[in-house]
């Protein structure tokens, strides 16, 4: 990491609610969403000239897909291994999509429609997934895993099934694989990660929907309402926030500076910060530390414990992001092995530096700064 970015990053952590307890939250995103099927189909789509290895995208594409058992049971051990001074153990907020595209459906409509199904319905379509949802379950018992929205789907819904009926010779080569995230950009320029950028004024009223029905199926799929939504890949309208809130959201996630979809490939640019509040009276929540241990060239236990010390020494929590991606070995086991050997590391030694560190989700810190300013 630059100088320059270290004090960038260490200024943004000056404004908004502080604290003297040493809280460190882990947000890891993508969970339930589908990335590339299998090693076969990944070189399968090279040899077809599809862009795989485009910036960032090219760890997503190498490693990331459904976890399996296995991804599961060993993250949840090295989770519960660490624990803070108060007995807790270490609690990744799992923030999760709830449904993928129904492959199968799309096609026999000829492109015309969209389907979806339960991100439990994909589980029993990939090979060696059998009982995974009931390990979700098992972690989130054990207190180490806690569910959080990211969306219905990691996509755009509209922008993908247009490019399928056009005829993009990428996209189709991909959906024929079952997947759709080959690159960060399609050429049209947007991203079909992106599930709520705003590509025309008329995504808003569908956005709204996707965003009330992923909700619903959350609730259904693990008994319990979403409190916290983290927009997918960043492009998103405010103008959502109060259908959010709605079906009970109450924290949101931003990055301290977000650049608001407006259409058209417009934005605006607009500042938050941690404990900020919007009109629907929904708190933010900003991430200031970064751990992507697939992505190589940087040593990221390093500059993940500078940036925790950072916030610390400003009095804010230090609020992880991190990716699923990372504690994936279903593709390549070495990816798995090396991303938990990494974490294992950067726990050992966050209760090494700080031993009153506490260990809370992002719905708890949420919470822990509404009662504080009720007591205030």
């Amino acid at each position: 990491m630059s100088f320059l970015i270290h004090v960038r990053r260490s200024l943004s952590n000056i404004p908004g609610w502080r604290t003297n307890r040493k809280i460190v939250v882990f947000e890891s995103d993508d969970w339930g969403s589908i990335r590339m099927p299998s090693v076969r189909a990944y070189e399968s789509l090279k040899k077809l000239g599809v862009d795989m290895d485009s910036g960032d995208s090219m760890r997503f594409n190498q490693y990331d897909t459904l976890a399996n058992q296995e991804d599961l049971v060993q993250l949840f051990e090295t989770l519960h291994a660490h624990k803070d001074h108060h007995g807790k153990p270490v609690v990744f907020t799992a923030v999760s999509l709830v449904a993928n595209p129904d492959f199968d459906k799309i096609r026999e409509s000829d492109f015309t429609a969209y389907y979806y199904e339960p991100f439990t319905t994909t589980l029993t379509k990939y090979p060696n997934r059998e009982g995974v949802f009931d390990t979700w379950k098992q972690g989130i018992q054990a207190q180490v895993f806690k569910p959080q929205f990211h969306g219905r789907e990691h996509l755009h819904v509209s922008g993908w099934l247009k490019a399928l009926q056009q005829g993009d010779k990428p996209t189709r080569l991909a959906f024929d694989e079952g997947m759709w995230g080959f690159t960060n950009h399609h050429p049209t320029g947007f991203q079909y990660q992106a599930a709520f950028d705003v590509l025309e004024l008329s995504d808003l009223k569908e956005q709204g929907r996707i965003i009330e029905d992923g909700l619903r199926l959350f609730n259904e799929l693990f008994h319990n309402r979403a409190t916290f939504f983290v927009p997918p890949n960043g492009p998103f309208n405010n103008s959502l926030e109060p259908v959010a809130a709605s079906q009970g959201i109450k924290f949101m996630s931003a990055s301290k500076i977000q650049f608001e979809a407006l259409g058209e490939g417009k934005t605006k640019r607009v500042l938050h910060y941690l404990g900020q509040r919007n009109m629907s009276n929904q708190v933010y929540i900003t991430r200031n530390c970064f751990f992507e241990p697939s992505q190589e060239g940087r040593d990221w236990v390093s500059t993940c414990l500078q940036e925790i010390k950072s916030a610390f020494m400003w009095r804010k929590p230090a609020v992880i992001s991190t990716h699923r991606v990372n504690y994936i070995g279903a593709l390549i086991p070495e990816n798995r092995t090396r991303g938990l050997a990494f974490l294992n590391s950067l726990l050992r030694k966050i209760k090494m530096q700080w031993p009153d560190a506490e260990f809370m989700t992002s719905d708890q810190l949420g919470d822990l700064i509404n009662r504080s300013r009720n007591e205030s």
